[in-house]
């Protein structure tokens, strides 16, 4: 409440009205849910990795799971097995991404330090 002029500020509130929501299609919400039902990773986990909100992933979640009649059996111990091989290949192919892009970033930037025309050789 501003003291001088006796009004409220509702700033706060004014800036929330104009952001709009994201509208989710219910195949991204079942495919985002299959990726933890199918995966066993957790909610938190694939939230961030897809960029919602834990707590909207998890209702999906507890949607599909609902919907899912016959929910998956655990995983036997060859599944588990050719789980953690995947996981752990995925871990290494993203380092070697993240190595290739650091690569790229020095040669571009080495090759412009280089060549200050900006004209390739």
């Amino acid at each position: 409440m501003d003291i001088l002029t006796g009004q409220v500020s509702l700033a706060g509130e004014d800036a929330l009205m104009g952001a709009k929501r994201k509208k989710y299609t219910p195949a991204y919400r079942r495919d985002a849910a299959h990726l933890v039902i199918d995966t066993g990773r957790t909610i938190a986990e694939v939230a961030q990795e897809i960029g919602v909100g834990a707590q909207l992933l998890g209702r999906w979640v507890a949607t599909e799971r609902a919907r899912v009649e016959d929910p998956p059996g655990a995983l036997d111990i060859d599944e588990r097995a050719e789980l953690e091989r995947l996981r752990a290949e995925n871990a290494q192919l993203r380092m070697d991404r993240e190595f290739l892009k650091a690569a790229a970033a020095f040669f571009v930037t080495e090759n412009a330090s280089n060549n200050p025309s900006g004209r390739s050789s």
